[in-house]
């Protein structure tokens, strides 16, 4: 069954994005069919997509892509559900209309939250929605400084937390400007093992042994 995770964060700049692309990349490496909708107007989902697009060319880049309004959400994602295993939603750094969509659509909710008072602060309107919704969500630490006591300090106040953080490292951006992420650029790094580490954990939380071998039996039924 076609599992929907939705990337949100009510404050910006918390590495929603770059959290929503990794996560699709490493899925799709790990074998899953992947489709990313990107419903945040800043459309950077979209310009990274459009670089993967000149360097692999299109239809090759390993992912399925959708760029709409919030408000179609729905009708794309029961569209979507028919071909793929995981649907990955980068939602608007809000919780208005559109974000609330995306987020009441999802199976599991992802949140990025930078170890900052403010981080912490926005997250709590994300995590009553969630709450109030009865959807499991997971907050993921990221950029995180070895170290930190602030970290420590941030986790007290939060539940949920996946036991894979992710580190303040550079590759994850650089990786990104190539139309790419980490798990390809640098597949041996530390970064990159970090994200291979997350998106395990997260297909965790929702799997489902007999169901996965129902779906493996299928595969290999498919003409080749």
């Amino acid at each position: 069954m076609t599992k929907v995770v939705t990337i949100a964060q009510q404050k910006g700049g918390a590495g929603k994005t770059t959290l929503a692309i990794h996560l699709a990349v490493a899925w799709s490496q790990r074998g899953k069919r992947v489709a990313v909708i990107d419903i945040d107007p800043q459309g950077s989902l979209t310009h990274w997509h459009a670089i993967r697009e000149e360097r692999f060319g299109q239809g090759y880049t390993g992912i399925n892509f959708s760029n709409l309004s919030g408000w179609r959400v729905g009708s794309e994602i029961s569209r979507l559900k028919r071909t793929h295993d995981i649907i990955v939603i980068d939602s608007p750094p809000h919780t208005e209309t559109e974000a609330r969509t995306a987020i009441r659509h999802a199976d599991l909710i992802v949140l990025p939250v930078q170890p900052s008072p403010t981080d912490l602060w926005a997250t709590k309107a994300t995590v009553d929605l969630a709450n109030g919704e009865k959807i499991p969500y997971r907050i993921v630490l990221n950029r995180v400084s070895p170290h930190s006591k602030i970290v420590e300090s941030i986790s007290k106040q939060l539940e949920n937390i996946a036991e894979s953080p992710l580190g303040n490292r550079v590759a994850f951006a650089a990786s990104l400007l190539e139309g790419r992420a980490v798990t390809e650029t640098q597949p041996k790094s530390p970064a990159a093992r970090e994200i291979k580490l997350l998106a395990e954990e997260l297909l965790e939380v929702f799997a489902d042994p007999e169901e996965e071998a129902a779906e493996a039996r299928e595969r290999e039924m498919e003409p080749a």
